[in-house]
């Protein structure tokens, strides 16, 4: 059964218990707010709330005025709200009024009224009468259409005229008790309101402002006496900030409570000191991305209409309508006998006509004329905040900005002073600014372009830069704030697809009048290079060295950013297949980091890792191991930083190699270990760095005397080598197959070393190489020989064990879940820290876990648990 006073609950409403849950919780507080855009089911969700039964309490509803609430009107409304729940009030009598226009000296003031007590206080006045408001054709309804999403089902709409076969709707109005008309359509004023309550004139005494202070004192009074609660809710409750009936409502909430437990429907927040009560963890609230509907909603209102689609398209749906129930029942009333639905989903947006005519109406058009122009003018942005709206908006409208986001609540706050706008609103504010300003748009994108770049907020700025047409600004963004490792993929921060589709002008001749800058022609080819079109980046990067040696000599700073994107791009060109020119452009890299601000390369560790890891690469390659060390080691940690997967494997495999030949193979299977994992190719050729891996492999394997495997990453080491050649890991390579027969043959001992050929054939390995050489030489035939008996004997003898090494250790007991997550973490080189935030749990639990780790490894050392673990294939 209906509570009294509250709108009867409609059979089409789409139920949401997740959201009613909330506000049973809410009203054991004193104030909850249901704060949200026209159409997001606010008064439909606080009636299927107020059905359930659970409030605490008596539940009285008032529907109001929206901002033209009067206080002769609203608190009369709120005492018959009261009488109609049933709750008495015997110690409260109304006060002496003032009648509007009425003197200082009191004349023409009203008659004495009986004292207010219980429901039969007003007997000498007619009884009050429930306002109802009714359809156009005369029919009463018992709910505001504004939450369409709650609406019964209508015939589809299709276009302007999807009513054609009705009579033209006109808008009903509903008046206050002094005459004045209010608007009161079918998705209008009360905004999700469903259901009215009016009262005639003759009904209820007025309230002026002079005698509310009374009224509210005297309510407030009568309320705190209760021992029962009461549930007070304001249905489109929107006074202005200081107005009387906001601060009545304020001094009734502070002084009638803990009895008074009041909900509050509005488009915006109400005036009533929120910041004191979300403080004091009084408040409750549910905002736009609250009501906004989930898939299971989604699903249940199609349902209604008879649409039956796939749940990716229920998901879809959603997403295209940011969640918002009148999109959502617009779409589909219109998908309603539609043949392909998933098509019509596919191509739904806020231009759908339905979407456009709807909010147009309900909320552009209400807009004062300085506030429609911001909203209009900031639809280009996907994110805004107060600067950026005036920089693209102008310095009159962007005054309005804060005004804006307290009255509209299709903008939502996202953090540190940026909103976002609702996107179907935003889609369909785009529309309009399409059609009433055309020649506007590219300006506005141009203006929040420049906003945004000076900003650093790169990606955004080029999107706009490129909206705007201006292709030459959006390069210059590229280049000038060293992001062309974002072209090139040597981030993870892509920049717009838009930038990567360009191809270079047909001719030298054409190219050269055509191009606005080197910026660019470095831009074209850095893409074309991104896509694995080696000629067209070649010729766009010869016409940008051109284009560079013609800058004037006075804009050093230019030039240096220039020539430093040229080198950035030579260095990714040339890294897998030409090293010497490689090391050349690294080599001019470094010098133009000198040139350019510190603080700069500190954000773009891409450049950083890119440099280093082709300078330890060339440092290795050398014989300086010392110097290649400490190249890679630090362009491992700026690939880390950059979360660049394939320079960081390109070092790891590097640095693996490097502790090869040094005869640290422990450290070497570390590094490989590491590098295990895939990471994402900028190109469809060969990563260079396998063919080192594998050969890193072989050389461990045969200090296990695992000949087979060593002979299995060899061969993948050749086939990756003839794609991609590198001498060096050839040479080496090669050493670890005549290594190989060595420990085949029975011959691994250190006297070997003479029969193997001239380390330094072919001109693989530098002369500072040859000793460290020499001694992993003779440490793999080392620990060959050390694995294996003197006498090469069958497996499986008595008294002679099996050639291939076997760890017969296990551990003490098997790891937990959660130990296996840390001991996987930790063959990643994250730190302690790191695996706490990544598992979400605190630095000390992760230290007991690696203790217990440890115990039942066997082990006192992270590596030497990696190690351990991947020998038992635990990782």
């Amino acid at each position: 059964m209906s509570p009294p006073g509250v709108p009867p609950l409609p059979t089409w409403l789409v139920p949401r218990p997740r959201l009613t849950d909330r506000l049973s919780q809410g009203v054991l507080g004193p104030l909850t707010v249901v704060v949200g855009p026209v159409g997001a089911g606010k008064s439909a969700l606080a009636v299927e709330w107020a059905h359930t039964g659970r409030a605490p309490g008596p539940v009285a509803w008032v529907t109001c005025d929206g901002a033209e609430e009067q206080p002769d009107v609203f608190w009369p409304r709120v005492l018959t709200a009261l009488r109609e729940a049933t709750i008495d009030l015997p110690s409260l009598a109304a006060p002496p009024l003032t009648p509007l226009g009425a003197g200082e000296d009191g004349a023409q003031q009203a008659p004495p009224q009986a004292p207010l007590k219980g429901r039969g206080e007003l007997r000498d006045q007619p009884p009050p009468t429930r306002g109802r408001r009714t359809t156009t054709n005369g029919t009463p309804r018992a709910a505001d259409g504004n939450d369409p999403e709650q609406a019964p089902p209508q015939a589809p709409l299709k276009g302007r005229g999807e009513l054609r076969d009705q009579p033209p709707p006109t808008r009903s109005r509903r008046t206050t008790t002094n005459g004045t008309p209010r608007s009161a359509g079918l998705y209008d004023a009360g905004d999700d309101a469903v259901g009215s309550h009016g009262f005639p004139a003759a009904a209820i005494p007025p309230a002026p402002a002079a005698g509310q202070p009374l009224l509210v004192a005297a309510l407030a009074a009568g309320l705190a006496a209760r021992e029962q609660p009461v549930v007070l809710v304001l249905d489109d409750f929107q006074p202005e900030s200081g107005s009387p009936v906001a601060e009545g409502m304020v001094r009734l909430l502070r002084h009638a409570t803990p009895a008074l437990r009041l909900v509050v429907v509005s488009r915006r927040d109400p005036p009533l000191h929120l910041h004191r009560y979300r403080l004091a963890g009084d408040l409750t609230e549910l905002r736009t991305g609250d009501l906004a509907f989930d898939d299971r909603e989604t699903a249940a209102l199609l349902a209604q209409h008879g649409v039956e689609v796939p749940r990716p398209v229920v998901k879809t749906l959603r997403e295209r309508a940011d969640g918002w129930a009148a999109g959502l029942r617009l779409a589909a009333m219109s998908m309603q006998g539609h043949p392909h639905p998933e098509r019509f989903v596919a191509r739904f947006a806020g231009e759908d006509e339905a979407i456009v005519s709807y909010l147009v109406e309900e909320v552009l058009d209400g807009q004062p004329p300085a506030m429609r122009r911001l909203l209009l003018t900031t639809s280009v942005l996907d994110h805004l905040n107060a600067e950026l709206a005036t920089q693209v908006a102008g310095q009159e409208a962007g005054r309005h900005f804060a005004a804006l986001v307290a009255q509209s609540s299709f903008l939502q706050h996202i953090g540190h002073g940026w909103y976002r706008c609702h996107r179907m609103f935003c889609d369909v504010l785009r529309v309009r600014l399409r059609h009433e300003a055309p020649d506007l748009v590219p300006d506005l994108h141009g203006r929040a372009a420049e906003w945004l770049g000076e900003h650093g907020l790169l990606a955004e700025a080029v999107r706009h830069a490129l909206a705007a047409d201006d292709r030459g600004y959006a390069d210059r963004l590229v280049v000038h704030q060293l992001a062309i490792g974002q072209v090139l993929a040597l981030t993870s921060s892509r920049l717009p697809d838009e930038l990567l589709t360009r191809t270079p002008p047909a001719g030298p001749a054409q190219a050269h009048r055509k191009a606005p800058g080197p910026e660019s022609a470095l831009v074209t080819s850095a893409a074309a290079l991104a896509r694995g079109d080696g000629p067209a980046c070649t010729e766009s990067l010869a016409l940008a060295d051109r284009l560079i040696e013609d800058l004037p000599r006075g804009g050093t700073d230019r030039i240096a950013r220039c020539r430093l994107a040229h080198s950035v791009i030579r260095m990714t060109r040339d890294r897998p297949r030409h090293p010497t020119a490689a090391r050349a452009a690294a080599a001019d890299a470094e010098q133009l980091f000198t040139r350019l601000p510190r603080g700069l390369l500190e954000d773009r560790p891409e450049l950083v890792a890119l440099t280093l890891s082709v300078r330890g690469r060339a440092e290795l390659r050398e014989g300086d191991l010392k110097a290649a060390e400490a190249s890679l080691t630090t362009a491992l940690k700026a690939a880390c930083a950059a979360e660049n997967g394939v320079l960081r494997r390109d070092c790891l495999s590097e640095l693996a190699l490097l502790e090869v030949l040094r005869g640290r193979f422990r450290a070497a299977d570390q590094f490989t270990g590491h590098a295990r994992h895939p990471a994402g190719q900028t190109s469809s050729e060969p990563d260079p760095s396998l063919a080192a891996l594998h050969v890193v492999r072989a050389w461990i394997a045969l200090t296990r005397l695992d000949v087979p495997r060593a002979r299995g990453e060899l061969s993948r080491a050749r086939a990756v080598l003839r794609q991609v050649p590198d001498p060096f890991v050839t040479g080496v390579a090669s050493l670890a197959a005549k290594l190989m027969t060595a420990v085949e043959t029975g011959t691994a001992r250190p006297e070997t070393l003479d029969t193997i050929a001239d380390l330094t054939a072919d001109g693989w390995l530098a002369e500072g190489l040859r000793q460290s050489v020499r001694h992993a030489c003779a440490a793999c035939l080392g620990e060959a020989r050390a694995r294996r008996l003197p006498a090469r004997s069958a497996p499986g003898v008595r008294g002679i064990p099996d050639p291939r090494p076997r760890d017969d250790r296990a551990p003490v007991e098997s790891l937990s879940a959660r130990e296996r997550d840390v001991l996987r973490h930790l063959a990643q080189m994250m730190t302690t820290e790191e695996i706490a935030d990544e598992l979400y749990v605190s630095v000390n639990t992760v230290k007991t876990h690696l203790k217990s780790v440890y115990r039942k490894l066997s082990v006192t050392r992270r590596s030497a648990a990696v190690r351990r673990a991947r020998e038992l294939e635990l990782l």
